[in-house]
């Protein structure tokens, strides 16, 4: 894991005080139900041995024995299994694309995922869900994993304010690698451009090979959306400096315009087909929208 260079900044460069009494309401769900090895605070009634009793459930052929309220039995001659309190534990993975692409745009498409990434970490953490946050380019190149409770968020934003954009973008390598170390389930939010080279394919099926819960938010900038340059320009590439000299007129524009609108449109087809979460965004969006509002009505929050 690399060491995130020295930089002195501020909370609120990411989260205002206001905003996160906001997210103090919300908690972070899950499409399916995550058990991790340490107990949280996340409880739901199941059939086994836990610290306090629930309820009760009709008997049905399968069921383990042990459970079953032999007391009632005698009582009421009724096959009646006993439902505890179970507390479950969800582990929450944000993967943030911290490539130079991203470091593009007005408002700028790094800080907008940042800011995302700190308002899904700060819920996590008031839930005390164990989170775990990665900036990546061509590799994992900064991590802090499983942290726990409210005392860590300050940390945990200054973690995002300070990870440079820096690198290229190679998802694939990066989901496999990830794919490879981490083996447990959850909720895994994918916050990126995903304008990767060597495509998206590859990555999100290293991720789908864990049987993750996957959201994946796409963030571009108004200037990738609807460009405005005319005229003749040589074009550089931010991530590996290639060299495009081209002659910018309205038709060629308008076939960026339908290009692009095809990628994100076969990308949300890709992904939907897969069971995952896809939402595209512009940084003119408001964060605090996206997540108030957007990332509600898609299920990820409550």
């Amino acid at each position: 894991m690399a060491t995130l260079p020295a930089r002195q900044s501020d909370d609120k460069g990411l989260l205002s005080p206001e905003f996160m009494t906001k997210l103090e309401q919300l908690e972070i769900l899950s499409r399916k139900i995550f058990a991790g090895r340490m107990k949280g605070e996340r409880r739901s009634k199941r059939k086994g041995e836990s610290v306090e009793f629930a309820d009760y459930r009709n008997y049905v052929v399968g069921d383990d024995l042990r459970f079953l309220d032999w007391n009632i039995y005698a009582r009421l001659e009724r096959l009646l299994l006993k439902l505890f309190m179970e507390e479950e534990d969800l582990n929450i993975t944000l993967l943030i694309d911290t490539s130079k692409s991203m470091d593009w745009g007005n408002p700028n498409k790094g800080m907008y995922v940042k800011r995302v990434a700190a308002a899904l970490a700060y819920i996590g953490l008031v839930n005390y869900d164990r989170v775990s946050l990665y900036g990546y380019s061509d590799t994992l190149a900064y991590e802090m994993r499983g942290v726990r409770g409210r005392r860590l968020t300050s940390q945990v934003i200054q973690f995002l304010q300070n990870m440079p954009l820096e690198g290229n973008s190679n998802l694939s390598a990066v989901a496999k690698r990830f794919a490879t170390r981490h083996t447990g389930k959850g909720v895994v939010v994918l916050l990126s451009d995903f304008m990767d080279k060597g495509g998206y394919v590859d990555g999100i099926r290293y991720l789908l090979s864990r049987n993750l819960d996957l959201y994946a938010i796409q963030v571009l900038a108004p200037e990738e959306i609807d460009p405005t340059l005319v005229g003749d320009l040589k074009l550089r590439d931010v991530e590996d400096d290639d060299l495009a000299e081209i002659t910018i007129s309205k038709p060629l524009l308008d076939r960026y315009r339908a290009n692009l609108t095809a990628y994100c449109t076969e990308l949300k087809n890709y992904c939907t087909r897969r069971g995952i979460t896809y939402l595209f965004t512009n940084t003119r969006v408001g964060f605090d929208i996206l997540v108030l509002s957007y990332l509600r009505e898609r299920g990820l929050l409550r």
